[in-house]
């Protein structure tokens, strides 16, 4: 594939990688030319800067820099490692769909006996079949976010699931996706969820490493359609390695009457991104989406969220939290629009911020936009330290500074993990959290 690309703030040629990394990446016909116009969109652009108003916090001209070469296919050995990742982060009764180094690993997951209603076809294979007709939801035409053009662009794998009208899946979906730990690389995947209507399922995503992976960087985006009445309750854990870049999109619709809970926490990678924009396409639904931020050293997170209210009598609610600790540095955008039309909407988000250290820094930006006389709309944003005399009282009967610290943090982080639906994922999630308090200083 012939693309010419603009080069990178470092000087070195996109065009370069994109040529190396030409006989892997899948598809032609109408994908490569969406490739194209993603290439040339990306090149116009290059890596978000501050001068963008969503990038405002997070610059990746400064904290990336640059944009590494493609991840090499997976080979014995890195299989081999991400095999032993998988069982630190192994989740009974869930059906595992695993992508090592940006590529589907088949002999990792469990793709036999699916249930019924259930269809999974990897990206690849449905990329190679140059057919864009039956999922133009997957082929994202609007590249004005230069990271989802470039994940288009670059795109090589990742899972395409379809849950049929009135299918209900016993078994949640884990979709994990493990760098093996080779040379510095990028991964760059894309997923698609179909819901099909009154149908329901689970789907949880991790993002680990495998022993010795340490710089490298994770492009991922998920495209989700939810169907009239059907419901989908979404668990995101980043748990990277701390040298690592994690730049994740999603694009979510939902149908009449439809249901989205959705939670998400960053406490791993070094600089992570989350943006996310929900649109409401149908009438009388309802999204909850709640985020936890643990951040320590030098770690950045950016959550930015857009919820677009197009339609009458929708309602939704946003928790989000953050706990940073050293010079971390946590992001929440939280931005609400209420088009015209959307009468009798119900909209509201609330983002608290627990900072350990001194030098710990919390940007929280929570906006709304609201066209529609007859709503219901409301916003806040806080940020504080622990309270010094509930720690008091927590000492005083017994507990160490470092054990009071911790029972508080998990106080304040609850009320977001509570939103949770599954028991199991919900203590899945407080593991982590767990994990993360165990490794402070």
């Amino acid at each position: 594939m012939n693309v010419a690309l603009a080069k990178t703030e470092t000087g070195r040629a996109l065009s370069d990688i994109f040529a190396i990394a030409g006989d892997r990446l899948p598809g032609v016909g109408k994908v490569a030319d969406i490739r194209r116009q993603a290439f040339e969109a990306y090149g116009r652009a290059g890596l978000p800067h501050r001068r963008i108003e969503d990038w405002k916090y997070t610059d990746l001209r400064v904290l990336m820099r640059e944009v590494l070469p493609l991840a090499a296919a997976p080979d014995a050995a890195a299989l081999t490692r991400a095999r032993t990742a998988l069982k630190l982060h192994a989740i009974k009764g869930v059906r595992r769909l695993v992508l090592v180094d940006g590529a589907f690993a088949p002999k990792l997951s469990e793709t036999a006996g699916l249930e019924k209603g259930l269809g999974i076809r990897t990206l690849r294979e449905v990329l190679e079949a140059g057919d864009t007709t039956p999922h133009p939801l997957l082929f994202a035409p609007d590249n004005s976010d230069s990271m989802v053009a470039l994940n288009s662009a670059m795109m090589t794998d990742g899972l395409v699931i379809e849950v049929a009208d009135g299918a209900v899946l016993t078994h949640p979906l884990h979709i994990v996706h493990i760098a093996s730990g080779a040379a510095p690389s990028a991964m760059f995947t894309r997923s698609m969820l179909r819901i099909g209507k009154a149908a329901g399922a689970t789907l949880v995503e991790s993002y680990i490493a495998a022993n010795g992976a340490k710089a490298y960087q994770v492009h991922d985006s998920l495209v989700v359609s939810i169907g009239d009445g059907a419901r989908l309750d979404h668990v995101r854990l980043i748990e990277d390695s701390r040298e690592a870049f994690n730049i994740s999109s999603s694009a979510v619709t939902l149908g009449a009457h439809a249901h989205f809970n959705t939670f998400g926490m960053t406490s791993g990678s070094s600089t992570s991104r989350y943006q996310a924009v929900i649109a409401f396409a149908g009438e009388g639904s309802r999204v909850e989406t709640n985020g936890v931020n643990l951040l320590n050293g030098r770690q950045h997170a950016d959550t930015t969220l857009f919820l677009d209210h197009a339609v009458p009598n929708c309602a939704s609610r946003e928790i989000f939290r953050a706990v940073v600790d050293d010079r971390g540095h946590s992001v929440f955008q939280g931005r609400i629009v209420v088009r015209p039309k959307a009468q009798k909407t119900d909209a509201k988000m609330m983002t608290r911020a627990l900072l350990l250290s001194d030098e710990a820094e919390a940007n929280n930006k929570p906006e709304l936009e609201i066209f529609a006389d007859d709503v219901t709309c409301g916003h806040g944003a806080t940020a504080g330290a622990l309270d010094e005399s509930l720690l008091f009282y927590l000492r005083a009967r017994g507990l160490s500074e470092k054990e009071a610290q911790a029972l508080l943090i998990q106080a304040f982080v609850g009320e977001a993990i509570e939103s949770i639906a599954s028991d199991a994922l919900r203590e899945l999630a407080i593991s982590a959290a767990q994990r993360w308090l165990a490794a402070r200083g």
